[in-house]
């Protein structure tokens, strides 16, 4: 049952497995997933942490008798569903940085028209000469 609950773990990881006697009959069972020696990606932090079962031998295996029931059985699974997130969250990640890197390219391989704002706007004409009514001792009002 061991091998048939790990199945889910060993289509994405390289697992090592640590059995250790404890006091009273018990044991401890460490379940640590490692990133396949060649993979596309590397793994997470939290997708490679180990899983660890501590109990009699007897619950151990009542335990991995349960299949995809067990604790085990769900926390792989739950594992592996996480995984998947991981997983389509860096495909939709890299999608989005790769549509920003085309667009900023596209970008700068068009040729920019601008036209002057300058251009489009009438400046009025500045006054060359005093108004008729101004008179030459006073200086001149705005109003």
């Amino acid at each position: 049952m061991l091998i048939a609950s790990l199945l889910p773990l060993l289509a994405r990881y390289s697992l090592r497995l640590d059995l250790v006697a404890g006091p009273d009959d018990t044991v401890t069972l460490t379940v640590i997933p490692r990133t396949v020696e060649g993979a596309a990606r590397t793994a997470d932090a939290g997708e490679t942490r180990p899983i660890s079962i501590t109990a009699t031998a007897a619950e151990i295996d009542a335990e991995l008798a349960r299949g995809t029931d067990g604790a085990l059985g769900q926390l792989i699974a739950a594992r592996k569903d996480l995984a998947d997130q991981i997983a389509e969250q860096r495909q939709a990640a890299d999608k989005a940085k790769q549509a920003v890197t085309d667009a900023a390219k596209a970008k700068t391989a068009a040729p920019a028209v601008r036209t002057s704002t300058l251009e489009s706007v009438a400046t009025p004409a500045a006054p060359t000469s005093p108004p008729a009514t101004a008179k030459p001792d006073e200086p001149a009002s705005l109003f």
